[in-house]
């Protein structure tokens, strides 16, 4: 074939070295606008598994590019004077220049034709001319823009400016994070060693410290300067350098997030960042280039045509360059917003940049270093008010105390509906189910949401709390909790709204009733859907009578015996249709900015924090984010949304997301919804709980270390084991778990000799 690579930057040569290994006869040429020296960057950053793909595909220049390579092993934080290190990471970095000069001299040598200093506008001209074209012209690739309609980019242009600096300073022991506040706001820089005396710098900073600089109206040299005195004490005398010399004015920048529909287009394909780009803060756009141009290559080799290898490279290499995004996404968000996380203790916060990205978990850092993670387990248990003696334990088995009531550990049950409730009133199947949650190592118990009224439930599977019987029936499986395990148990209160008088989950959830349904009354006459039932709109009258029914089951849930109660105000219940405005189209108080979608929630909860004692807990669930764009309630709204229910008396925020409406569109992943937690409790400083998609010790583990949530909701995974959290204590290798129920202590026994060996045979 006869194939021209627009673009010799990494991509566009390591593509045209990997296709000429595997048939020489191929008439390759590489061509670049600048000059062969020419770099507008600094070091490149690769990690061992990339090491290790290139030398399967190119051993020869593989080497080349290893004898070159500066390596380190640590990442160090350094804020406020501390340096605080952990090991075992094993990065490795290049100087950009010279991987190009190395890959240059390997193009050449097999024979492949570089044209430097010319450029590529007629990008049809070489479709014409050329069997295939590979579109490797970098972040503003000229070709993706030629083909806009065709490629469908989408570009994200990011929050944070910054600028990409070098310095001959030496960071030689670390992949360095560097944290420094000034009287205009925080700056931090990301440094990292490249060859034996240069080292890049990139400088970041929030767009209000960006702005009182006024770094947009200096010169290079004006903004260096700055940068030099901001970070004098870690320059080592040194100064900061700019290879932009081609730019006037400001050199700062914002990161473009760039994803493409489509990678290709008739025999012309995108790679590297003309197709996606990874942000800088996880040094993955060159390992991304490198991979994707092995890809590519391997599979023109095999595939019988262009389009069958086309879409090959699409399918595949797009889902882990997603993947990839996705870790990037969450490591410049976390930067984006880092003035958040600067209050926490370093270690905190340390242990957050390091797990920043979701690609590095609780159990991963043991591995790369046991002692650092035992540390700031050992750590965190002391800020939990264990004995000073007690066995170290993850964090997920560290005590917390909410008011007045001690947790033995951090590990709640979710609520989850069982729609057995026969009249409103719970039955054996609550007493064996809740029971049994509660023998199985979790510190907290929910229920379902409890309904203030028979027309306030959600099914007539649905439990309540409005008549004596339910008390009675409630008393009941309480005792058994308290007399039988060492679990506390929490009743959530709620009331269906628009969402009421639909069938029981597994008929058809939240499909109307074939017959016997009830009034419904919201915030608006809004139905939940075209096929459930118009509501009323709520009178003020209505409004205080079912303020009065929450008001009674507080007391019948004091009189129950709970040792705590949650106002459920989220996902589209009663409550949560006054909160977001997509249900809530109110002309009167009630209605309109978001004190008045909330006067309502907030009397219905002072109510119930009159009535239920003042050392007892009580928490808010909130739907932090209605996902239908900036017409719903989003983050930010819910940072206020917290603060206003806390003010009103709530010792804990639990934070949950969505179904609020049926247009919404979430985006869902592990540990999904952790980051509206994550906002509210350091943003607003309250306690908070983390639900959705947690499913392992790790997830728990690193949300609370990180700082992300006081207490972790593990829903579905208890509905499938009831042990869930005494069996995840066993495979992480926990062994001080006094809180079996002695009938088990052989159960016990064997399940952790069975863990222990499975750790063997992983280690083996």
């Amino acid at each position: 074939m006869r194939i021209a690579c627009l673009g010799g930057g990494p991509a566009g040569l390591y593509f045209a070295i990997s296709m000429k290994l595997r048939d020489p006869s191929h008439d390759i040429t590489v061509i670049e606008r600048n000059r062969p020296d020419d770099t507008f960057g600094w070091g490149v950053v690769l990690s061992d598994e990339t090491l290790g793909n290139l030398a399967a595909n190119d051993p020869q220049s593989a080497e080349q590019i290893r004898a070159h390579f500066a390596y380190w092993d640590d990442i160090s934080l350094k804020i406020g004077g501390q340096d605080l290190r952990s090991s075992g990471h094993g990065f490795c970095g290049i100087g950009r220049k010279q991987l190009l000069i190395l890959l240059q001299a390997r193009a050449r040598e097999l024979g492949i034709d570089l044209r430097f200093e010319t450029e590529f506008d007629d990008v049809d001209r070489y479709s014409r001319d050329y069997d295939l074209v590979v579109a490797s012209d970098g972040l503003n690739s000229r070709t993706r823009t030629h083909f806009q309609q065709q490629f469908q980019p989408e570009i994200d242009l990011r929050l944070c400016p910054f600028v990409w600096l070098g310095t001959h300073q030496t960071f030689a022991d670390a992949f360095t994070f560097i944290f420094e506040e000034t009287d205009k706001g925080w700056l931090w820089a990301h440094a990292y060693q490249f060859d034996e005396n240069t080292a890049t710098f990139i400088v970041e900073c929030a767009q209000e410290t960006y702005d009182a600089y006024g770094f947009a109206d200096l010169s290079q040299e004006e903004s260096i300067a700055i940068c030099e005195e901001v970070f004098r004490d870690h320059l080592g005398g040194h100064g900061l350098m700019s290879n932009a010399g081609h730019i006037r004015g400001s050199a700062w920048i914002r990161f473009p997030r760039v994803l493409c529909g489509k990678w290709h287009h008739d025999n012309v394909v995108l790679l590297g960042d003309a197709a996606a780009t990874a942000h800088f803060s996880i040094g993955s756009g060159t390992k991304l280039a490198f991979e994707s141009a092995i890809a590519l290559a391997e599979y023109l080799q095999n595939e019988p045509d262009l389009q069958s290898a086309f879409a090959k490279y699409q399918d595949e290499r797009r889902l882990e360059v997603l993947r990839l995004q996705s870790a990037a996404r969450n490591s410049l968000e976390w930067f984006e917003h880092v003035e958040r996380y600067l209050h926490l203790d370093p270690v905190q916060l340390n242990y957050s940049l390091l797990t920043r990205s979701q690609r590095i978990s609780h159990e991963n850092l043991r591995l790369r270093d046991k002692a650092w993670l035992e540390g700031a387990e050992r750590w965190f248990m002391d800020r939990a008010g264990a004995a000073p003696d007690a066995p170290l334990r993850p964090p997920m088995l560290a005590p917390y105390r909410l008011a007045d009531m001690e947790l033995k550990n951090r590990i709640v049950v979710s609520p989850m509906a069982q729609y057995k409730a026969v009249d409103g009133c719970p039955t054996d199947w609550h007493l064996v189910h809740y029971g049994e949650r509660a023998k199985g190592g979790a510190a907290l118990v929910y229920t379902e949401m409890t309904c203030v009224s028979a027309e306030g439930r959600i099914t007539p599977g649905c439990p309540g709390l409005y008549t004596a019987e339910h008390e009675t029936a409630w008393r009941r499986i309480t005792d058994f909790v308290h007399a039988q395990t060492d679990a506390k148990i929490c009743c959530q209160i709620g009331h269906s709204g628009r969402k009421g008088s639909t069938r029981i989950g597994w008929e058809g959830m939240d499909q109307p009733l074939p017959d016997g349904n009830w009034d419904l009354v919201s915030a608006s006459a809004l139905p939940w859907s075209p096929q459930n039932a118009t509501p009323r709109e709520i009178t003020r009258a209505e409004m205080e009578e079912i303020t009065a029914q929450f008001l009674d089951a507080t007391h019948m849930a004091a009189r129950a015996g709970f040792d705590m109660i949650e106002l459920h105000a989220a996902h589209g219940y009663l409550l949560s249709s006054f909160i977001s405005p997509v249900s809530n189209q109110r002309m009167d108080d009630y209605g309109g900015t978001l004190e008045n979608r909330m006067r309502w929630p907030l009397e219905v909860l002072r109510a119930m924090r009159q009535a239920w004692a003042s050392g007892k807990p009580l928490s808010v669930r909130i739907s932090a984010h209605d996902w239908v764009g900036d017409h719903g309630i989003t983050p930010e709204d819910a940072v206020e949304i917290a603060r206003m229910f806390a003010e009103a008396g709530a010792d804990l925020i639990d934070v949950s997301a969505g179904q609020t409406t049926p247009e919404a569109r979430p985006v869902y992943g592990r540990m999904f919804q952790t980051p509206f937690s994550d906002r509210i409790r350091n943003e607003a400083g309250l306690p908070t709980m983390a639900v959705g998609n947690i499913s392992e010790a790790d997830h728990a583990n690193s949300i609370l270390l990180a700082g992300r949530a006081d207490l972790v909701a593990v829903g579905r995974p208890h509905l499938a084991d009831p042990y869930w959290t005494l069996r995840e204590a066993a495979r992480i290798g926990d062994r001080a778990a006094t809180d079996w129920p002695l009938p088990y202590l052989a159960g016990r026994d064997q399940l952790w000799r069975l863990a222990d060996r499975d750790a063997e045979i992983r280690e083996v």
